[in-house]
């Protein structure tokens, strides 16, 4: 079994307090990974170290293939990642945003042409194309950034809190967008506060204080703890 992440003993320290507390876990390729738990329960914090945005305090991460610490450079050319505040630039256009990041990305022009014509066409966004992103509705906005994370085509995506603030509608659509590229082999790490969204998830860590709680699949979940929903397995284990 192939995985795209191995966590091992991870701890983050902020002074004395402990942000991420000797937590483990892998994720397989191709997998949707859901990192759930209350605002403060460290999931961001996890998320920006496997990205290689924080230091941790101790223990080893691989990512792609790749040591987060000695390889850091590397694995940013192999991940994608959305955070909660959008790196979208508003001042300038949707395709301005995209020729950016590719750019930045460093594909070549031939490429990421025809990646931005792809992206506009899959998000519908071709009456959207040279407005400014400023204009967009918000829903738009985070469809387009999702896809400024995977222009490269990275083998892992991190999104946290991807759907936050938009209606039912533009999450389904935007997960529909998280499966078609888990279908291609894309590993995708999402944290979300929405436990209907977590039932998308093929498994799911459960975080609470900086330490893993729990780890399994969603009807897994369900059925050991005898619920019918991911809401009451949440209030099963942070009651515990």
């Amino acid at each position: 079994m192939e995985y795209s992440i191995i966590v091992e003993h991870l701890t983050k320290k902020f002074g004395n307090f402990t942000s991420v507390d000797n937590i483990s876990f892998s994720v397989k390729k191709g997998e949707i990974f859901g990192l759930l738990g209350a605002n403060g329960a460290g999931k961001t914090t996890t998320i920006r170290m496997l990205c290689g945005l924080l230091i941790p305090t101790s223990g080893t991460m691989n990512v792609a293939g790749y040591d987060v610490f000695t390889q850091g450079k590397e694995i940013r050319k192999h991940i994608g990642y959305m955070s909660q505040k959008f790196s979208l630039y508003e001042d300038l256009s949707v395709i301005e945003n995209l020729e950016l990041f590719g750019t930045i990305y460093k594909l070549k022009r031939d490429i990421l042409h025809k990646r931005i014509l792809q992206i506009i066409a899959r998000l519908q966004m071709r009456n959207y194309a040279t407005s400014k992103v400023e204009a967009l509705p918000l829903g738009q906005k985070q469809k387009l950034a999702f896809a400024t994370a995977l222009i490269h085509k990275p083998e892992v995506v991190f999104l946290d809190e991807p759907t936050s603030g938009v209606d039912p509608l533009v999450r389904r659509d935007f997960w529909n967008m998280i499966y078609e590229s888990a279908s291609e082999g894309v590993t995708i790490v999402v944290t979300t506060h929405y436990m209907d969204e977590a039932e998308y998830c093929n498994r799911l860590c459960f975080m609470a204080n900086g330490k893993v709680e729990i780890i399994g699949n969603p009807n897994d979940l369900k059925n050991n703890y005898k619920v019918e929903n991911m809401n009451e397995v949440f209030h099963k284990i942070s009651h515990r």
